[in-house]
């Protein structure tokens, strides 16, 4: 039996041509290597350490065969995913990590190149012993509900034109979540918040963030864009949605919440 690896080139996952959108199985056979050259191979320990499992990071440069596409990772965290207990955890997991090895090639403290450990998900400096582990960065993501029964909807300047999403931000260095929530939302749309409730997290790779979900109330103040991040906001009521992120993602979960009513 062939050996599947995930097959990833710069932020895209790499699938074979004729693989339709509407089931994807996010693996391909390992052989396939053999069509890149100077690709980084190595394998990912599961979360429970139970398996390892293993990946192809391609150079952004190689050329694909036309028996290859690639499609955003984004994207394919959106699609339906086949042949696996938990793929999109699978997914944003191993991705993550492959976008950390890049980062790790050499020591931040002596500069020595490091190799992977043995025992863990981990980088080793073979010169000064230190060990480096994947970056995982806490950022806060809120809906916020006003006395109209309308959210808080933002349009930042990454975006693609049109599309809306809750506002986020990430944690700064000895700040709490709850503190995070009500500075960002401040300093970004310039409004306080109250009732802050914790709704759920997800691992996203997007860069390697954890987003914690909350729900919130509107206070007081008056919505102002900063400029710098957000360039539109404002209130949306359930009839009146713009376009908004994909499904999959944190954001999307605590709007539909919303716009099911289901209670928090």
């Amino acid at each position: 039996m062939n050996e599947k690896a995930y097959f990833f080139q710069g932020n895209s996952l790499l699938l074979p041509a004729e693989m339709p959108d509407s089931a994807i199985n996010p693996e391909m056979p390992i052989n396939y290597v053999e069509n890149f050259p100077h690709s980084d191979i190595f394998s990912v320990y599961s979360i429970t350490k139970i398996e390892k499992i293993p990946c192809v990071s391609v150079p952004i440069e190689a050329p694909l065969p036309q028996f290859i596409k690639k499609i955003p990772v984004r994207q394919a965290l959106s699609l339906p995913l086949a042949n696996l207990s938990d793929p999109a955890a699978a997914l944003m997991r191993v991705f993550h990590i492959t976008q950390w090895r890049k980062e790790s090639v050499f020591c931040g403290s002596c500069g020595g190149k490091n190799i992977d450990s043995e025992n863990e998900t981990a980088r080793l400096c073979p010169v000064c012993g230190r060990l480096e582990f994947p970056r995982i960065t806490p950022a806060v993501i809120v809906v916020i509900q006003n006395e109209k029964d309308q959210i808080l909807l933002a349009h930042n300047k990454k975006f693609a034109p049109g599309l809306y999403s809750l506002v986020a931000g990430f944690a700064e260095a000895g700040e709490s979540l709850e503190a995070a929530a009500i500075r960002e939302i401040r300093e970004e749309v310039n409004i306080e918040i109250s009732g802050i409730k914790y709704i759920v997290s997800q691992a996203w790779p997007f860069p390697n963030s954890l987003m914690v979900g909350f729900s919130a109330r509107y206070a007081s103040g008056e919505i102002k864009p900063d400029g710098i991040e957000i360039e539109e906001a404002g209130w949306f009521s359930r009839d009146n949605l713009p376009l908004l992120p994909s499904q999959g993602s944190v954001s999307r979960y605590l709007i539909d919440m919303w716009v099911d009513k289901i209670k928090n």
